[in-house]
C-alpha cells in the first residue's frame, strides 16, 4: 500500500524556528539589549537622578498625558469614522477610507510641518483660535493634536473588522424589542466591539509614546513646558550624555512593553469572546 506524504511549502519546524529566533535576535532583541547594557554603566543613584529629574518628570507628564488624551479622542471619533465607513455608502467613500491611512503614509516631519502651519496663530485654524485665547501650536494642546493625528488609523483599522463581523440583524432585533438607540449601542454594539476598541486604544497610545517627528515641530520644544520624552533623549545624545539618554529610553521601553502586554491580553480576551459567541 502506497503511503502518502504531505508536501510542505516551507522547510521543517527546526529550520523555520531557528530562522525566526535568529531574525528576532538580530533585528529586535540585540539592539534593545544594548539599551540596558549602556544604562548599566550608571550606578543606581545616577540612574534615578537621570530618570527622575525635574525635567525628565515634566517630559513624562506631557508625553503620557498627551498620548492618553490623543488615544481617548481617537476612541470616540475614530469609532464614528469606522462606523460610517462600514455601515454607509456615499460618494467619495473610497477617498475618505484612503485619507484615514494618510498618517501611516506621510513622513512624520511632513505631518509636523503641516500641523504647525495650520494651527499657528496665523494659520488656517490657529487664526480663529488665537482671539479666543486658545494657543494650539507651541503648547501642550499642539502635542495632543499631533498625537491624535498619528493615532487615528490604529483605532479605525482595528475597529473596522469587528464592525464588519457585527450583523445588522442584531440591531434590528433590538429595535423590534423596543430598545432605544442608546440602549442598542450600550447593550448590543459596545460589548461586541469592546475588545477591538480597547486594542485600538492601546495601539494608538503605544504609538504616541514613541512619536517624535510630528511633535517636534508643533510643540516648540520648551523644557519643562512642551518638551516630550523622545526629544529629551535626542537632547541628551547631542550633549554626549549617552547613559542618561539610554536611561530615559529604558523607561519608555518599559512602558511600551506594558502596553504591548495589555494588547496581547486584550487580543486573547477577544479570541475567547468570539469563540464563546460562536
Amino acid at each position: 500500500m502506497a503511503t502518502s506524504t504531505k508536501r510542505r511549502v516551507l522547510p521543517g519546524f527546526r529550520w523555520t524556528l531557528g530562522f525566526t529566533i535568529a531574525y528576532l535576535l538580530a533585528i529586535v532583541l540585540i539592539p534593545l539589549s544594548g539599551l540596558f547594557v549602556k544604562t548599566a554603566t550608571l550606578g543606581w543613584d545616577e540612574f534615578v537622578a537621570a530618570v527622575a529629574s525635574e525635567r525628565a518628570l515634566a517630559s513624562y507628564r506631557l508625553t503620557f498625558g498627551a498620548s492618553l488624551v490623543g488615544a481617548l479622542v481617537n476612541v470616540v471619533f475614530g469609532s464614528i469614522v469606522a462606523w460610517v465607513l462600514v455601515r454607509y455608502r456615499f460618494p467619495g467613500k473610497r477617498v475618505v477610507d484612503a485619507i484615514v491611512d494618510l498618517p501611516f503614509a506621510l513622513p512624520t516631519a511632513v505631518s509636523g510641518i503641516a500641523l504647525t502651519a495650520i494651527y499657528a496663530k496665523n494659520g488656517w485654524i490657529g487664526q480663529w483660535l488665537e482671539p479666543l485665547g486658545i494657543r494650539a501650536a507651541y503648547s501642550p494642546l499642539g502635542v495632543a493634536l499631533a498625537l491624535t493625528f498619528i493615532g487615528l488609523p490604529f483605532v479605525v483599522r482595528t475597529l473596522q473588522p469587528a464592525l464588519l463581523d457585527l450583523e445588522p440583524e442584531l440591531e434590528e432585533a433590538a429595535a423590534s424589542l423596543g430598545a432605544s438607540r442608546l440602549t442598542t449601542v450600550r447593550r448590543v454594539i459596545l460589548p461586541a466591539v469592546l475588545p477591538a476598541l480597547l486594542t485600538g486604544f492601546a495601539m494608538a497610545f503605544a504609538r504616541a509614546l514613541g512619536e517624535y517627528g510630528s511633535v517636534v515641530f508643533i510643540s516648540g520644544n520648551m523644557p519643562m513646558k512642551t518638551e516630550i520624552a523622545s526629544l529629551l533623549i535626542v537632547t541628551k545624545l547631542e550633549q554626549y550624555d549617552y547613559p542618561g539618554a539610554t536611561a530615559i529610553a529604558v523607561v519608555l521601553l518599559g512602558a511600551s512593553f506594558v502596553v504591548l502586554l495589555a494588547i496581547n491580553l486584550l487580543q486573547r480576551w477577544a479570541g475567547r469572546l468570539s469563540a464563546a459567541r460562536a
